[in-house]
């Protein structure tokens, strides 16, 4: 999943990205509303952290923003402002959720996950295919019950693939879903980290098939999907 992390507090922004990113969540982070902007415009986000006292203006006005131009992308308002008035403000403008600072990592990861839960919204508890199933709030990969060893970025292939099981997810898209803009990104680095979630699934005899579009992407087959495509 990817957030955008509006904070112009550059220690405080840097603990929520690590903190987050070590949950499996992929930010990037923008300092300004002009920075949010431009973010925006040229990316897509499953959800948004927005912090309201911005040096170029108020966070409420990317709110309304967002939300006049129909855009539904679930945010989460992190503010110090934690009076009745300012949290029923926020939550009128159009925010779905409100976090008063200082706050815990772990209560951001939970209430970010609870959003992401919501219908129309790109998280599930589980996701399966086969006999391969991924805990999308714990992490943890397993292959017929049985527990196995991924790397976060193995993890975040297998989400994207199993989230479109079936169908041919795009190298775009994978990326996207794995890497922040900043991101020193090789040239193979996305098939690298698909060649060796194939081999752990393989080595747990997984019943899926991670299949190759050569110039377009990968789809993760079902056992008899996987029969039809080699036949």
């Amino acid at each position: 999943m990817r957030l955008l992390l509006v904070e112009d507090n550059a220690r405080l922004a840097a603990l929520v990205r690590d903190g987050l990113s070590a949950q499996g969540f992929v930010v990037d982070w923008a300092a300004s509303l002009a920075g949010a902007e431009a973010a925006l415009a040229g990316s897509t986000y499953d959800l948004l952290l927005l912090d309201l006292g911005l040096p170029d203006g108020d966070g409420l006005a990317l709110l309304r923003s967002v939300r006049q131009r129909r855009d539904r992308t679930p945010i989460l308002v992190l503010t110090a402002r934690g009076g009745l008035d300012d949290r029923v403000c926020g939550l009128d403008a159009g925010a779905d959720d409100y976090l008063v600072k200082p706050f815990q990592i772990p209560e951001l990861a939970a209430r970010c996950r609870a959003l992401l839960r919501r219908p129309g919204a790109v998280l599930g508890t589980s996701l399966g295919c086969g006999n391969v199933a991924l805990d999308t709030a714990t992490r943890a990969v397993t292959v017929a019950g049985a527990p196995v060893d991924a790397s976060p970025r193995e993890v975040g292939v297998l989400e994207a693939l199993l989230r479109r099981s079936g169908h041919v997810v795009a190298k775009a898209a994978l990326e996207n879903a794995l890497y922040t803009l900043d991101a020193d990104v090789t040239a193979n680095a996305l098939e690298a980290a698909v060649s060796r979630l194939r081999k752990r699934l393989a080595a747990g005899d997984a019943d899926v098939t991670i299949r190759t579009v050569h110039g377009v992407g990968y789809a993760l087959l079902a056992p008899a999907a996987a029969d039809r495509a080699h036949a």
